[in-house]
C-alpha cells in the first residue's frame, strides 16, 4: 500500500529546520532567507505562500536589473554605466492594497538616477483603480474592501495601504471620471450605426436620457448620455446633437426607437430629418393604454395589442388598432387618444418589411431596456446622489459595465436586410445600394 507525504507546517521560527529537512541548505544565503520567510506564511495558507514568494521574486526582479546596469555586487568594472546607490522606500500594488517595499536605487557615472523598471510595474496606480472599480460596480461598500481582501497574510495585511473608505471612494470617483469622459468622447465615426434606441433612467431627482447603438452586424454599443430634470424634446436634441457632433452619419438611413411621445419624435425629426425612421416601442404603448382602462378590460385590451402590433402587415395591422381606438372612445376615451397618439410610428419596423425575429427586437426599447438595469444594479448601494455629476459618472460607469456582457441583437443574422430598407427609405427616388454594402459578419 502506498503512503502519502504529508507537509508538516511549522511557524516561522521552525522554518530553518524544515528547510534543512527539504535538503537546500547548500543554497545561497539570500535564497535560504527567502525561503525562510515563505514557509513562515504557510500556516496562513497557499494564498499567503504565493503572496510571500511573489514579493521574493519581485525583490529578485530588482536586484537583477540593479545587477544588469551596475554589473556583479562586489566586483570592480571601469566600464560600468552605473553604480549603486543604496536603497528607497516605495510600495506596491497587491490586489486592492498598496505594500510597502524596498527597492534598491543606482546612478549613472554622470549623477543621474536609473529607473526600475520592474518597480514602475509593480507600483502602477492602474491595477489598484482596475480593482476598486470591479467591487465597486459588484456592488461592494467602500467600507467592506479592507475585509473582501484577500488573505495574503498578517506581516503584509499589517503594512498595506489605500484601503480606507476615503482611499477607495478618491480611486473609484477617478475611474468613473474616466469612464463618463471614454463615453461622452467616444469616436463614432468608423462605427456603421443603423438602430439608435433612446430611454431614460431616474436617479433621484435626475434624469439620464441614454443612446444605445446597433450597428449594422447587430452589435450593441452604448454611446451616450445627457442629463436633465425629464424626459423632453430638449435633452434628447442635446444628445442627438452631440452623437451626430461625434460621427454618426445617418445619411443612408436611420432606425431610431423610442419609448417617448409626440415630443421625442419631433426632436428625431428636427436633428436627423427625413433620414430617420422612427419606431415607438409597443411595450409601452401597452402599458400606457392599460393606465386608462379598468382593471377588468386590461386583460383582453392587451392581448389584442399584442396580437395587432405583431401582425406582419403593417396596414392591417394599423386599421385594427384605429378601429379598437374607435370601439373604446366612448367608454374610456383616455385609453382610445393614449392608443391613437404616435399609432403611424407603431408600425415603422414591418412597414420596413422587416419581420420575424429581428421584428420582435426593434419594436420594443428592450435593448436599452436591459443595458440601463444592469447599469442599475451597480448603484444599488448609492443612498445620496450629491449631485448630477455623479449621476453622470455612475451611469457610465455601468452602460460601460454592461457592454462587457453584450452579444449581437436577436435577429443580427436580418440586418443586411433592414440596411437595404433603411437607404431605401433615406434614398426614395434612387436605386438600391449594392447588397455587400452592411453585410452582416
Amino acid at each position: 500500500m502506498k503512503t502519502v507525504p504529508t507537509l508538516r507546517v511549522v511557524s516561522k521560527s521552525d522554518a530553518p529546520a524544515q528547510l534543512d529537512e527539504l535538503g537546500v541548505s547548500d543554497l545561497p544565503a539570500e535564497m535560504r532567507l527567502a525561503l525562510t520567510d515563505i514557509a513562515g506564511v504557510a500556516r496562513e495558507g497557499l494564498l499567503a505562500v504565493s503572496v510571500a514568494a511573489g514579493m521574493a521574486v519581485m525583490r529578485a526582479m530588482f536586484d537583477a536589473e540593479i545587477a544588469a546596469v551596475c554589473g556583479p555586487k562586489g566586483k570592480h568594472d571601469p566600464d560600468r554605466a552605473a553604480v549603486r546607490h543604496g536603497a528607497g522606500r516605495g510600495s506596491v500594488v497587491l490586489g486592492g492594497r498598496r505594500v510597502p517595499v524596498t527597492r534598491p536605487r543606482a546612478r549613472t557615472t554622470d549623477g543621474g538616477e536609473v529607473p526600475l523598471g520592474a518597480y514602475r510595474l509593480f507600483a502602477g496606480e492602474g491595477q489598484l483603480t482596475a480593482v476598486v472599480m470591479e467591487r465597486m460596480l459588484a456592488g461592494l461598500a467602500t467600507r467592506r474592501h479592507l475585509a473582501a481582501g484577500e488573505p495574503v497574510g498578517q506581516a503584509v495585511a499589517a503594512q498595506a495601504t489605500a484601503t480606507s473608505r476615503s482611499a477607495v471612494s478618491r480611486r473609484f470617483i477617478a475611474a468613473t471620471k474616466t469612464a463618463l469622459g471614454e463615453l461622452l468622447n467616444r469616436d463614432l465615426t468608423g462605427l456603421d450605426i443603423r438602430v439608435l434606441m433612446v430611454d431614460g433612467v431616474h436617479l433621484a431627482e435626475h434624469l439620464v436620457v441614454v443612446a444605445l447603438a446597433i450597428t449594422a452586424d447587430g452589435t450593441k454599443v452604448p454611446v451616450g448620455l445627457w442629463e436633465g430634470s425629464t424626459e423632453n424634446a430638449t435633452v434628447v436634441k442635446h444628445l442627438l446633437a452631440d452623437l451626430v457632433g461625434r460621427g454618426l452619419d445617418v445619411t443612408d438611413g436611420l432606425l431610431v426607437v423610442i419609448d417617448g411621445g409626440k415630443a421625442l419624435s419631433a426632436a428625431v425629426r428636427a436633428v436627423f430629418g427625413a433620414s430617420a425612421a422612427t419606431q415607438r416601442c409597443t411595450v409601452h404603448k401597452r402599458r400606457n393604454v392599460a393606465d386608462h382602462l379598468p382593471e377588468g378590460e386590461r386583460g383582453w385590451v392587451d392581448t389584442k395589442l399584442g396580437r395587432i402590433f405583431a401582425n406582419p402587415d403593417p396596414a392591417a395591422g394599423l386599421r385594427d388598432a384605429k378601429a379598437l381606438a374607435t370601439a373604446q372612445a366612448r367608454a374610456h376615451p383616455g385609453a382610445a387618444a393614449s392608443l391613437r397618439e404616435g399609432l403611424e410610428e407603431m408600425f415603422t419596423v414591418t412597414r420596413l418589411g422587416i419581420t420575424g425575429t429581428l421584428a420582435r427586437t426593434l419594436i420594443t426599447s428592450n435593448p436599452v431596456e436591459s443595458m440601463i438595469s444592469i447599469a442599475r444594479t451597480t448603484n444599488r448601494n448609492v443612498t445620496h446622489w450629491r449631485d448630477g455629476q455623479m449621476v453622470l459618472r455612475w451611469t457610465a460607469a455601468g452602460l460601460l459595465n454592461a457592454q462587457r456582457s453584450f452579444r449581437r441583437v436577436r435577429g443580427y443574422k436580418q440586418m443586411p436586410q433592414l440596411v437595404a430598407a433603411l437607404h431605401r427609405h433615406a434614398h426614395p427616388n434612387t436605386a438600391q445600394r449594392p447588397e455587400t454594402v452592411g453585410a452582416a459578419a
